[in-house]
């Protein structure tokens, strides 16, 4: 029986962009997070996609692939208010169960929506009003008896396609496939499959649950034992696992006072967010990626540190201080051209066991940093900060994560 009903945006940051500016329509695009030609592309048009340029793709070697290469700076907060209006459009035709990122959503199917016929019309009727309000995004449509398979339909023809899989085609509709066209198979899993012989659809089928699991290293194996059948694994809600930002910096930030000032702003932007979602974190780490002039791999500076558990901006620059305080020296001349916080071991306020050993958060340093959020969702954004963050007010705007659609009243820039 057909359970869900997927829908994948295609191109959707490319394609928001040429909903928006008629001279990008028909052309190849890439979006990128800076406009620097040491970047990558986060998106990529249709017509990029045919010459070979992808997400990831350096600016350089896309203009390599195609010299009338198009490239324009993202936009987030644009492409987060198309989010939520294509929402409400498939939201018209059918309830929307679970929103899974920016630009992909999946509908559970009822009643008589799961015939299939039924299902085809739904599926052609929401294309249909997404094509009346905005005829430059299309979207991908899958159908199967399960979550997990509605996805992998979405993939299976592409841009514009609707795939059924029914449950008596499983699995023969996937043998075409390759283990890597499955969401959940990066390149590490593949690895890792390969090492169990499971090279191919009809060899991952063969396996049983407990091969799986092995190959896996955990009940997630079992989960696609099941899902891989139609079936819909159950999962516990947990804490996220972690939270942060990381920013490519501009080439007037590319020094090492310009990263620390980023990084200021970033950890700032992340504890507004912790604080947002009432967590708390007991793990800090950063990370600096830089340009070595005498080799192609880019050097790296990483450091990390277990923490009390706190929201604290101020705990918590501390501890970026502490951290930053251990940069080598040797590393003092090259050109940073990233850099990332990361907030882990994450747990909800009220379920922390304090420390015996640990002094309290004091009532006036909850009241500072309910202050600071405060005025700065009345006033906007930088109204109050610390001065670490000062050199780097304009940069690190808001991102698009593939899982983290941002919040416009928290996140916006």
């Amino acid at each position: 029986m057909l359970q869900a009903l997927y829908v994948d945006f295609n191109s959707y940051f490319a394609s928001v962009e040429q909903q928006l500016r008629p001279e990008l329509r028909g052309k190849p695009i890439g979006v990128l997070p800076v406009m620097a030609e040491t970047t990558c592309c986060i998106a990529a048009s249709y017509e990029a996609k045919a010459f070979g340029i992808k997400t990831g793709t350096i600016v350089k070697d896309a203009r390599k692939l195609c010299k009338d290469m198009i490239f324009v700076e993202a936009r987030p907060a644009l492409y987060v208010e198309f989010h939520h209006k294509l929402i409400e459009i498939v939201e018209s035709c059918t309830h929307v169960e679970e929103v899974r990122s920016i630009d992909e959503m999946v509908c559970k199917l009822t009643g008589s929506q799961q015939v299939k016929e039924n299902a085809l019309k739904l599926a052609a009727k929401i294309k249909r009003e997404i094509n009346r309000q905005y005829p430059h995004i299309r979207c991908s449509i899958g159908i199967a008896p399960n979550t997990f398979l509605s996805k992998v339909a979405s993939n299976m023809q592409n841009p514009d396609g609707c795939v059924v899989i029914e449950q008596h085609e499983i699995p023969e509709k996937l043998y075409a496939l390759k283990p890597r066209d499955l969401n959940g198979v990066g390149r590490q899993m593949e690895a890792r499959l390969e090492r169990y012989g499971i090279t191919t659809i009809p060899a991952l089928y063969a396996a049983n649950r407990d091969q799986l699991r092995t190959a896996w290293g955990s009940i997630e194996g079992e989960r696609m034992y099941d899902k891989l059948r139609g079936i819909e694994p159950y999962y516990v809600k947990s804490t996220r696992s972690s939270l942060g930002h990381s920013h490519v910096l501009p080439p007037e930030q590319r020094t090492i006072d310009g990263a620390k000032a980023v990084l200021h702003r970033l950890l700032q932007k992340a504890a507004m967010r912790m604080r947002s979602y009432d967590l708390l974190t007991s793990h800090i780490s950063v990370k600096i990626k830089l340009r070595h002039p005498k080799t192609k791999e880019p050097a790296r500076f990483y450091n990390e540190s277990d923490i009390s558990a706190t929201d604290n901006t101020l705990k918590l620059t501390d501890a970026l201080e502490a951290l930053f305080h251990k940069f080598p020296r040797a590393m003092a001349k090259l050109e940073p051209i990233a850099v990332s916080v990361n907030f882990t071991k994450l747990i909800y306020a009220h379920e922390i066991a304090q420390d015996l050993f640990t002094e309290k958060p004091s009532a006036s340093e909850k009241k500072l940093s309910n202050a600071l959020d405060v005025l700065n969702l009345k006033y906007g954004k930088n109204t109050v900060y610390l001065g670490g963050a000062h050199n780097a007010l304009k940069d690190a705007p808001m991102r698009i994560a593939f899982t983290h659609i941002p919040d416009m009243v928290i996140e916006e820039d």
